[in-house]
């Protein structure tokens, strides 16, 4: 835990603290180790986690029902299954169609959802699988992954005939602390500076940072960034030319385009701690590991910032919390994948939906990248948070939603600042949520 030290904006301003607290540790890979490990032990690790949790649910939600496996399931006797759900899809990509595509003429479509009427849900135990039928399922709304308890009874084709679904639902909250957070306090969020492209605008990034340090606008201006007490930077920071890594030796002048977006990314993030803390994330585009739990960047990669102890370089998904308000959120990788493999309303539901599953991203590692843990899962959300941030996303919005237990908690989908000039800001005391958008263009 850390408390910010206090500092002067231009303007003279006094910059707001804020009790800092990281808790990034399940996610951090203290030793990688990848031979003999296998992903079947991360789905036993996340079915044992949430049988426990469903156990006591369907004793209140179905209490005249047993609970029994798969295997022993009986012929017109109802009864629940906890299960994991795996979704059988026709369009879905598989390593054959990549094969054939390399030795067919005519490349194959790539659609952006591979979702069709066609797909089924298939239930999993230890014990076996088998397939779910009737009117309450709706494999649009699930991917694989996704651990539930189900009601029903087994068909005479060995089919199980499903009555009720029940999900995890959203964990314990601790409450708002909104009786201590007496004045109005921010936090800003941003994702997809994108630095390193060739038609990006430094311009407005320009006047982000500006803004951030009070030395943009009048005294209004000035007196709301003094309110804002820490920036969170939730991925694609930077596009490097992966063009030039062919393999091959790299020469110094191509060595030298290559590092120009991550220097220009320290001399940005140097003037901001300069004057306020920051979390910076990586992202699907960063310079870190691909697969999720993405490992903090390297403070060798920013010399300048890493000077100041308001630098602070942290892991993907993203755990902390501010005067008491708990956040959690990712650079976007999970949502996005939701997307590509289930249907919904917008990127907000998708959002709810993993809140409601207990689960950060249960798309891996089926479909998205993730470490072979054989001891946890730790996507598993323990504690509901009050705010749940995801970056990279199309466009901002919020909501917020309601949990069966009074939890209360904001949804924001952070824009790319590349596409549309826009931070967006969360106030700790009242947990509502303002765009701040930067133009270069004139009127």
């Amino acid at each position: 835990m850390e408390v910010d030290t206090l500092r002067c904006l231009d303007g003279g301003f006094p910059r707001k603290q804020a009790t800092y607290t990281p808790q990034d540790e399940k996610y951090e890979l203290r030793r990688q180790r990848y031979k003999g490990q296998q992903y079947s032990h991360l789905y036993y690790c996340r079915l044992h986690k949430f049988r426990e949790i469903l156990t006591s649910a369907v004793k209140e939600r179905w209490p005249r029902f047993p609970v029994c496996t798969i295997l022993a399931l009986e012929d017109g006797k109802d009864c629940v299954v906890i299960g994991t759900l795996y979704k059988q899809m026709r369009l879905k990509p598989s390593i054959l169609d990549e094969y054939s595509k390399e030795r067919s003429h005519v490349a194959l479509a790539k659609p952006e959802n591979f979702t069709c009427p066609d797909d089924y849900l298939i239930l999993e135990d230890e014990s076996g699988r088998i397939k779910l039928v009737g009117d309450n399922v709706v494999p649009s709304h699930y991917v694989t992954g996704v651990v539930v308890a189900i009601c029903g009874q087994e068909g005479k084709d060995g089919e199980f005939n499903v009555q009720g679904i029940l999900e995890p639902n959203l964990p314990p909250q601790h409450p708002h602390p909104n009786n201590t957070v007496l004045d109005d306090k921010y936090v800003a969020f941003v994702s997809g500076f994108k630095i390193g492209r060739n038609d990006s605008n430094p311009l407005q990034v320009q006047l982000l940072v500006d803004h951030l340090t009070g030395h943009l606008g009048e005294e209004q201006e000035q007196s709301l960034s003094a309110q804002i007490v820490r920036l969170i930077i939730a991925g694609d920071s930077v596009e490097l030319q992966n063009n030039l890594l062919t393999g091959q030796s790299v020469s110094s002048k191509e060595q030298a385009k290559l590092i120009e977006p991550i220097k220009e990314l320290d001399l940005i993030l140097t003037q901001i701690a300069a004057s306020m803390p920051i979390d910076i994330m990586p992202g699907p585009n960063d310079p870190s590991n691909f697969s999720l739990p993405q490992q903090p960047l390297h403070k060798c990669l920013f010399p300048g910032a890493t000077v100041y102890s308001t630098f602070l370089t942290g892991t993907n998904p993203h755990q902390f919390e501010l005067d008491g308000v708990q956040f959690l959120g990712t650079s976007g990788q999970n949502i996005d994948d939701l997307d590509k493999y289930s249907e919904g309303g917008d990127r907000l539901d998708f959002m709810e939906r993993t809140l409601r599953w207990r689960h950060l991203a249960p798309t891996a590692p089926d479909t998205l990248g993730c470490y072979p843990f054989t001891d946890r899962d730790p996507f598993v959300i323990e504690s509901c948070p009050h705010v749940y941030f995801c970056g990279n996303q199309p466009s901002y919005s919020s909501r917020m939603i309601k949990g069966p237990g009074g939890q209360m908690v904001l949804l924001v989908c952070i824009p790319r600042f590349y596409d549309t000039g826009s931070a967006v800001l969360v106030n700790l005391r009242t947990l509502q949520c303002h765009l701040l958008a930067f133009s270069t263009t004139f009127c």
